[in-house]
């Protein structure tokens, strides 16, 4: 059966065991591929406040930390979640490291890409998918944009309503 919807993808969880998309029905959802070694490492920060902010809202932040460009996350899932917590206090789900490029890509991240055109995929850390309430995607965006760019925003308050 062909994907529907975001919450027809399962990830396994940064602490262990399944961490099924389904689990946040309802609720918009930003996935975000992380790396802790990048030059733009520090938008944990404002993902971490979009999370505090929005997540009472029905917004989910779920960090997907991948090695895949520049080996800027070489770091095992213990390293990953020790260094977000400590660094950034980062408290947002976060799954086990992914590929989110190639062929060996995330099913969630191929997905999009197949809906969306090779245009969506990921070029950098930190590229942002969003999905409205009901798993549809709402939008792609690129890694320079911040957490708390204006269009972000605008996209996630449009997601919320949905």
């Amino acid at each position: 059966m062909a994907a529907k919807t975001a919450y027809d993808f399962n990830f396994r969880s940064i602490d262990g065991g399944e961490l099924p998309l389904s689990k946040f029905k309802g609720k918009a959802i930003l996935v975000v591929n992380v790396a802790s070694q990048c030059g733009l490492t520090p938008q944990y920060s404002g993902l971490e406040a979009l999370w505090k902010a929005k997540r009472d809202h029905g917004l989910v932040v779920l960090g997907v930390p991948a090695n895949d460009f520049g080996a800027q996350e070489p770091g095992t899932e213990n390293e990953i979640k020790t260094f977000c917590e400590t660094r950034f206090n980062v408290d947002f789900p976060m799954t086990a490291k992914e590929h989110v490029i190639g062929p060996e890509a995330h099913a969630l991240y191929k997905w999009v890409e197949g809906e969306l055109g090779e245009a969506a995929a990921p070029k950098w850390n930190f590229h942002k998918y969003l999905f409205n309430k009901d798993g549809s995607i709402a939008g792609t965006f690129g890694s320079r944009t911040a957490p708390d760019a204006p269009e972000l925003g605008a996209a996630i308050d449009e997601a919320l309503k949905g």
